[in-house]
């Protein structure tokens, strides 16, 4: 059974950082390119950041470059999102998935002073 569970979201002031994690099992971890997507209410879902299966290369949706930092641990199955000088625009859930496999229920991010 394919589960991904994403943690580490919360409440945090514009300007700080939140380390989000995503553990994934029930599917080849190794082989699988893993995406992080936000949704915010009212709006579209959007790919926040994308990285490839051996975590070699990785892509950012443009309202995140050099703010975010997507990488994998494949020793824990396991995906994070570094987000770095957070704007209140990214008041969002955050939602991990891998590709044709499935995506986890998300985790909230709220910044607001």
């Amino acid at each position: 059974q394919v589960q991904l569970v994403e943690s580490g979201g919360g409440l945090v002031q514009p300007g700080g950082s939140l380390r989000l994690s995503c553990v994934t099992s029930g599917f080849t971890f190794s082989s699988s390119a893993m995406n992080w997507y936000r949704q915010a209410p009212g709006k579209e879902r959007e790919l926040v950041a994308a990285i490839t299966s051996d975590g070699a290369n990785t892509i950012y949706a443009d309202s995140v470059k050099c703010r975010f930092i997507m990488s994998r641990d494949h020793t824990k199955n396991t995906v994070y999102l570094q987000m770095n000088s957070l704007k209140p625009e990214g008041t969002a859930e955050y939602c991990c998935s891998a590709p044709r496999r499935g995506r986890g229920q998300g985790t909230q991010v709220t910044v607001s002073s």
